[in-house]
């Protein structure tokens, strides 16, 4: 089990940030094809979380990485530990972007 996901706060903002590759869900990402890098969760974020717009991202292969308001990370963190920890989640997740012609890693 992984530990959860925090909001962490630095001199001028917040962010959240996972190392990727390390979680439960990653099986079923391999299966559908995707690598579980920090570009891949961040395009699951930037298509399936509500108020990914509100936030700046700028992850990286072994990492994801979002910075914003506060408030909108609080709502992010407890999403994406369920999503990490849910294959089953993911995978449904990542059939219904893939009906409506979303690729994760580009």
């Amino acid at each position: 089990m992984t530990e959860p996901i925090t909001v962490i706060d630095f001199d001028g903002g917040s962010s959240v940030n996972f190392d990727a590759g390390t979680h439960p869900a990653d099986t079923a990402v391999r299966a559908a094809g995707h690598e579980p890098n920090g570009y891949f969760w961040e395009g699951l974020v930037q298509y399936a979380f509500p108020g990914a717009e509100a936030l700046e991202m700028d992850s990286e292969a072994d990492m994801f990485s979002a910075t914003g308001d506060r408030a909108v990370l609080e709502k992010l963190a407890p999403w994406l530990d369920a999503l990490l920890a849910d294959p089953d989640r993911v995978s449904a997740l990542i059939s219904q972007a893939d009906s409506d012609g979303v690729e994760f890693d580009d």
